[in-house]
């Protein structure tokens, strides 16, 4: 799927989400959906994306993947230059700061998320790159 293909359908994923008050768009492939607003790198201006997630109670886990493109997606390289930002899941919002996992520690987590959707070992397979799994802690 081509760069603004997968744009387009995040920004219409994520305003079906928000208008709806997470009663749609909280499900896909059978994997629940969350909403991370980051802030831009460049632009300072909130940015907004659909990500699988799992649990860590309370954290969440997120995987950068981007469909095992050569680069990180956006929403990873703003949390590298700002570490916090909200999630949504169904009604409810957390302020997060965002932490990349470890060697190790996503070495535990890499099973437990290809279980999940197994599509991420495809992606993995796909990129020369390390697909970031990344850990948001609730800080409210």
């Amino acid at each position: 799927m081509r760069d603004s293909t997968v744009k387009w359908l995040s920004r219409l994923h994520s305003g079906v989400f928000r208008v709806t008050g997470g009663r749609i768009g909280t499900r896909l492939v059978d994997n629940d959906m969350l909403l991370l607003t980051t802030t831009g790198r460049t632009t300072g201006s909130p940015h907004t994306v659909p990500l699988l997630y799992l649990t860590d109670n309370p954290d969440v886990i997120v995987i950068a993947s981007y469909g095992g493109r050569p680069s990180d997606p956006d929403w990873y390289r703003n949390l590298l230059a700002n570490a916090t930002g909200t999630v949504r899941i169904g009604a409810v919002s957390h302020s997060v700061r965002a932490t990349t996992m470890d060697d190790d520690e996503r070495g535990e987590w890499w099973p437990r998320i290809v279980d999940a959707y197994a599509d991420y070992a495809v992606y993995q397979a796909r990129t020369d790159r390390q697909i970031p799994v990344v850990r948001l802690a609730t800080l409210d």
